[in-house]
């Protein structure tokens, strides 16, 4: 049987509150490093950006911000559609096997309304232990 394989999250940013938003910077989100480093986002990864205060979703790559500033910034054609003060949520995913994607673990990064880490866990997204969400396949 071929190996089948999952795109799952794996780590996000959850309730960044946005500094500022620039229609006529080139393309993409400029977000703190220190904020990067702890999701373990590089400059240049594909992230997905839900803004909680609208519900705009984009894709775009990420900057990499002054470090400790608090930055999140929308750039570009971001700026369209996420606005300063908003608050989103920042997501990278990754590929993994099916086997290995069964109780995977993304790192959830928590901030204030500073864009200052008060906790970061990594734990599996949800309540997914408790509701045993995995479906049985049938071949």
């Amino acid at each position: 049987m071929q190996e089948r394989f999952r795109t799952m999250l794996k780590s996000k940013i959850h309730r960044a509150r946005v500094t500022d938003a620039n229609v006529d910077y080139e393309g993409s989100l400029t977000v703190d490093s220190v904020l990067l480093k702890a999701a373990d986002i590089y400059p240049g990864e594909l992230v997905s950006v839900v803004d909680v205060t609208n519900a705009a979703r984009l894709e775009t790559y990420v900057i990499a911000g002054e470090p400790g500033s608090g930055v999140v910034c929308a750039n570009g054609a971001a700026a369209h559609l996420i606005f300063k003060n908003d608050y989103v949520i920042i997501m990278s995913h990754t590929i993994v096997s099916e086997e290995k994607a069964k109780g995977f673990k993304a790192i959830h990064v928590y901030v204030d309304g500073n864009n200052k880490i008060t906790r970061r866990e990594v734990k599996i997204p949800g309540n997914y232990e408790k509701q045993n969400a995995y479906p049985v396949r049938k071949e």
